[in-house]
């Protein structure tokens, strides 16, 4: 991959948000919830599954426990009965509830708003804080989720592979103000254009600003006379 100045890559990346704003204006968590509590609860349990699948058990979760004070006192094998249809269910359904406990006992039952803090709950990364200090609080950074990753990759905005350098090579591409909008444009895009395994580099608006797409795309009329 060639380097590029910094300032290159900071205007690239300041394409990509503009373009993709465009193409995708209702970019956003499509997680359902109506307050932070639940936020993160349905964000600890989209590990590694669809936001439409966990938009399947939530309500009956939030039905039953409603607050962190009503899930920290849950009994773990009724939360793993109501989110089984999900993956990892026993691991998600403890850090439901220990996490719970955590924000009882160390903040009085209020969903801390700071990344210091949210990471210190169990079952609290990074990618979880930022989804929720970007959707209901200030001050998150890029959510790197598998989207994120791959797309930012493929357009040569950062060549780690660890999410928490993904994460800051990008918060050092975009303003502050881009952070959060930048990893819902990355999921919207991935699910409908840039596929992990056959991306749509023909039809994709970001073409021209990818060096993954520009080799693709080259390659092909190759592998179609060779074919042919």
């Amino acid at each position: 991959m060639p380097r590029h100045s910094r300032s290159s890559l900071k205007k690239r990346a300041e394409e990509v948000v503009r373009i993709l704003s465009r193409r995708y204006p209702d970019a956003r968590c499509t997680l359902d919830h109506r307050n932070p509590f639940e936020l993160l609860c349905a964000t600890i349990l989209a590990a590694q599954c669809t936001d439409a699948k966990v938009n399947t058990v939530t309500p009956e979760l939030f039905r039953r426990w409603p607050t962190p004070e009503a899930m920290a006192e849950a009994d773990i094998a009724e939360v793993e009965r109501v989110v089984h249809p999900l993956g990892f269910f026993r691991q998600k359904a403890r850090a439901l509830v220990e996490m719970s406990r955590d924000i009882v006992a160390i903040h009085g039952g209020e969903v801390p708003r700071t990344m210091e803090d949210l990471i210190r709950l169990r079952g609290v990364g990074r990618k979880t804080a930022n989804v929720l200090l970007g959707t209901c609080f200030t001050g998150g950074g890029v959510i790197v989720d598998t989207h994120c990753r791959r797309i930012s990759r493929r357009l040569g905005l950062t060549r780690e592979t660890d999410p928490d350098r993904i994460e800051r090579d990008l918060m050092s591409l975009l303003p502050p103000e881009h952070w959060s909008i930048f990893g819902h444009l990355m999921v919207f895009h991935g699910r409908a254009i840039c596929d992990a395994r056959r991306p749509a580099c023909e039809v994709c608006p970001l073409l021209h600003l990818c060096p993954e797409g520009s080799r693709r795309t080259a390659a092909a009329p190759a592998v179609r006379e060779v074919a042919g």
